[in-house]
């Protein structure tokens, strides 16, 4: 089945100030955005981050094995498969990664590893326990457990340390998360025994875990933002999205939805066929959604059968330059075809297929078949013409030129291109990425060198963890999400922990980002004891997308 791409682990991609300023401060702002997306952005708590490359699944399994034996092989798929023209022997003498990379950005090798871990997180649900965990101080911390997962039927609870794994002491050892993770995973019937410390307990318990299959839904959020908007946030689009999502929408219009606020950003991508699903549940019947194309593979359409969930009803869509292939996919046939609006900043630019040819250790090839493009015709793929190294500092290029942080779109280098008209008279771009109706900046005000040592030391996680969590309870944070924030004793003893971990307060730098510190802590609370829902809750009181969405969907 065709996929789209998780770009830059799981949809971030790296991000500097512009070129004006000397580069370690680049590399702080870049470490600073880089640590926000992933330690407060829902996702902190122990989630693998996996480049998933989109593919169609071969059926026959490659025999080569050896390094000579695959770059053989590979050449061949190349010759018979390949989305375009090109001298495939020239690449022999090469090693694989780099054979690729003189294809395009999104032909890939991935080791056995990494290929079971792509397929296993689009499937929807692994084999093992059901459980979120941080290595705090260098103890197993218990973060989440999967509801009716075989932890949580084991008697595991959030808070709880886990001290053993079997016979194997964790906790104590400073060992890395790979050896922890790799002794709790395990293959469904199978048992783990688990010596844990319950929280407030003095006494280590004994569990014994029946692995198993545990579900994981893509839906991060579904919530009523007012009295008639749902705010929905789809982070992958994975085997289970459009269960996920059709599930989601029945409660939401028990609650009374008309409008909806429907999040992808940092939505790396994932099947084809789950945004293609997603778009039938807003579109209605015969719609071309998008269609693929090849040398060497014919173009092939993707129509709306009709009968979705949130056919009629307002629909404002959230993108941003993390936001990739299935989520362009989404995001360009609703513009296209004028069902809602699409808000933020222009999309990743992936738009190239690929399909994966398995080799018999485990390892694939993921090769570019054919392109996406939009109903309109538009390309969704960015150049990739300066080379690998220069695609993948694209983003950081958007950064340094303005375009994500201008009060404008001028600076897009997409509005100068030829516009598309639609059948509405709309104009709309094309040239990398969808271009959004309503631009929002990228918001750095407080992003600094000090606050950039904060994330990459983990303070704050590990400050929530250990001490702040113990200070509040779920439900009066459930009570108190629109007027909540941490206290100034709270901001106090933050301090006292960041010099206790022998870091610098450089006041100068501490007062801009002061307002960031404040935010942060409430939203890793918020996502320790509410979980996904409770964090984006927190979030989106101040978020400026949201608050273009709602003023949008208010007047129109």
């Amino acid at each position: 089945m065709p996929l789209s791409d998780l770009e830059n682990h799981a949809g971030f991609v790296t991000l500097t100030y512009p070129k004006l300023m000397k580069k370690s401060t680049r590399i702080n702002f870049l470490i600073a955005l880089v640590y926000c997306v992933t330690l407060i952005g829902g996702m902190f708590l122990g989630y693998t981050f996996l480049k998933d490359q989109g593919f169609e699944v071969a059926e026959n399994i490659r025999y080569a094995n050896t390094e000579e034996e695959k770059v053989e092989d590979i050449i061949h798929i190349i010759k018979k498969k390949y989305v375009d023209d090109i001298n495939a022997d020239s690449l022999k003498h090469l090693p694989i990664d780099s054979l690729l990379h003189q294809l395009d950005p999104h032909s890939a090798y991935l080791p056995p590893t990494q290929a079971f871990e792509l397929s296993e997180a689009l499937e929807g649900n692994f084999e093992g326990v059901g459980v979120e965990y941080y290595i705090l101080n260098d103890t197993l911390l218990v973060t989440n457990v999967v509801k009716d997962g075989p932890a949580f039927l084991s008697g595991l609870k959030q808070g709880d340390k886990i001290l053993k794994v079997d016979t194997t002491v964790v906790s104590g050892r400073m060992l890395p998360r790979s050896a922890m993770m790799g002794r709790i995973k395990g293959k469904k019937g199978t048992n783990v025994q688990l010596t844990v410390l319950h929280q407030g307990s003095s006494t280590p318990t004994t569990l014994t875990v029946k692995r198993g299959k545990v579900e994981i839904s893509s839906i991060d959020a579904a919530y009523m933002i007012n009295q008639e908007t749902a705010y929905i946030r789809i982070s992958k689009f994975g085997a289970t999205t459009d269960t996920d999502f059709a599930n989601a929408v029945k409660n939401l219009k028990a609650k009374g939805m008309k409008k909806m606020v429907l999040d992808l950003r940092d939505n790396g991508g994932g099947y084809l066929t789950a945004a293609t699903s997603l778009a039938n549940q807003f579109l209605p019947e015969n719609k071309l959604i998008v269609y693929t194309q090849g040398k060497h593979d014919p173009r092939t359409d993707y129509f709306t059968t009709g009968g979705g969930d949130f056919e009629q009803g307002k629909l404002a869509v959230l993108i941003n330059e993390n936001s990739a292939s299935a989520s362009e996919i989404f995001a360009g046939a609703i513009q296209d075809l004028n069902r809602g609006i699409i808000i933020g900043r222009r999309s990743f630019g992936k738009g190239l297929v690929q399909e994966q040819f398995a080799f018999e250790d485990g390892s694939a090839l993921n090769l570019t078949i054919a392109r996406y493009y939009t109903p309109s015709g538009r390309s969704i793929q960015k150049s990739y013409k300066k080379g690998y190294k220069a695609y993948q500092q694209e983003i950081e290029d958007r950064l340094n030129t303005g375009e994500l942080t201008a009060e404008s779109t001028k600076a897009d280098s997409l509005m100068n291109n030829m516009p598309y008209i639609t059948k509405d008279g709309k104009k709309i771009f094309s040239g990398g990425g969808i271009q959004p109706d309503i631009y929002v900046k990228l918001d750095t005000l407080g992003y600094n060198k000090f606050y950039a040592t904060l994330l990459q030391k983990r303070v704050f996680i590990d400050f929530v963890f250990e001490t702040l969590a113990d200070r509040y309870t779920s439900d009066y944070l459930s009570k108190t999400v629109s007027v909540f924030n941490i206290s100034d004793k709270d901001y106090v003893d933050f301090l006292k922990y960041v010099e206790s971990k022998k870091i610098m307060i450089d006041t100068k730098l501490l007062i801009p980002a002061k307002p960031l510190i404040y935010k942060n802590l409430k939203l890793m609370l918020y996502k320790y004891y509410l979980g996904d829902n409770g964090y984006y809750k927190a979030h989106n009181q101040s978020d400026p997308m949201i608050k273009q969405a709602l003023a949008y969907l208010a007047s129109n």
